[in-house]
């Protein structure tokens, strides 16, 4: 009897949360079909069947399960997929608002009682499956994240409140101690001239009718490096490098409540205005809470944005399973803006990272 196996969605958690089944237990599934939803840090992803036949649930919804552990048996009619793990608690009743509805996710659920969602306001919303982003959409002021204050009611601590992390910061948490403890990372910074590419940005956001920025233009010269710095996006795999065919460029999003880096593939055949699109995408997303792993995971080069005009230096922390975090600065009022590299030192030294920053430089300055 195939097993269904929760996969490795990203290298940050180590366990993630079955919120939702999406097919009752003991229910005739085609292989495909999507039949769970798996929660990790940043985002919600739907597993699908691996085969034909009936699904049988080995774990019920909120239970939390480590990638590689089998959540669920596809068998042929009248098998059984054998005890659930011990100590399982019992799983809740069906998740559809009314008799015949949608399919309503535990969080959603979680949100519409907050809310005061009626039923009708979820029927309206005419899915199959509803989950908490489409419920906050209904109620976008009433749904941000409160911002805890003094007066809030939290568990005291010595000379202030104790706050818990939200999810997405407790994941950002578990990479930057990753990082901290496994990588080896250096700091290097040069001055570049960024005028010209800001020109250059602007007759294209008149062109492709999207903004084309920093973020865009630096996404797209970083990945034409790639064939002359390979190692640049490379991973260390003890004593072996892991050189990338292609670049994938992650871009850091960050709306104050945690850390993004979703992912632009392949950016050396794309055009800035699909760079553009793309990254216009994923800020809307970030917005709204709907990312999935596929967009947040394979970056083998990171930019980070620290655009806010005071500030003149930064150094990011390189993400696990990558060796290079691209710090990008605007620069203040007409005057050279400092780009810096953080890179992992077992595979890059400093004299290449020059090299890559002044061709970079080189490039940067002579857009057009």
């Amino acid at each position: 009897m195939p097993d269904l196996l929760v996969p490795k969605l990203n290298n940050n958690d180590t366990e993630y949360v079955l919120t939702d089944w999406l097919v009752p237990d003991a229910t005739p599934v085609a292989a495909g079909d999507p039949v769970a939803v798996v929660e990790t840090s940043k985002a919600a992803e739907e597993l699908e069947a691996t085969a034909a036949g009936v699904l049988h649930h080995r774990l019920p919804a909120g239970a939390r399960c480590r990638p590689g552990a089998s959540i669920a048996a596809i068998g042929p009619a009248g098998a059984e997929a054998g005890p659930p793990p011990a100590g399982a608690p019992p799983e809740p009743g069906p998740g559809p608002a009314a008799e015949g509805g949608p399919l309503v996710t535990r969080p959603a659920r979680q949100l519409i009682a907050e809310l005061g969602v009626t039923p009708a306001e979820v029927a309206a919303l005419g899915r199959t499956v509803v989950r908490r982003e489409h419920i906050a959409a209904l109620r976008p002021a009433e749904a941000a994240p409160a911002v805890a204050s003094p007066d809030d009611s939290a568990e005291a601590a010595p000379g202030g409140v104790r706050v818990p992390l939200g999810r997405v910061q407790q994941g950002v948490a578990r990479a930057v101690a990753l990082s901290h403890r496994t990588i080896p990372a250096a700091y290097t910074v040069v001055r570049m001239d960024l005028g010209p590419a800001l020109a250059h940005g602007a007759r294209v956001t008149r062109e492709v009718r999207r903004p084309v920025g920093l973020a865009e233009l630096f996404v797209r010269e970083v990945a034409l490096l790639q064939p002359e710095f390979p190692r640049f996006f490379a991973a260390v795999d003890g004593d072996t490098a892991l050189l990338a065919d292609v670049p994938h460029i992650g871009v850091t999003v960050d709306l104050g409540e945690g850390l993004y880096v979703p992912c632009v593939r392949d950016a050396a055949e794309r055009s800035l205005g699909e760079i553009a699109t793309q990254l216009m995408k994923y800020r809307l997303a970030a917005t709204s809470g709907t990312f999935s792993e596929s967009d947040l995971g394979g970056a083998n080069f990171v930019v980070t944005l620290h655009t806010d005009a005071d500030v003149v230096l930064a150094v990011p922390f390189v993400l696990p399973g990558t060796v290079c975090a691209l710090a990008v600065t605007s620069p203040p009022d007409g005057a050279p803006a400092n780009i810096g590299l953080a890179y992992d030192h077992r595979l890059i030294n400093g004299r290449d990272a020059t090299r890559f920053l002044h061709a970079l430089k080189t490039s940067m300055e002579g857009l057009a």
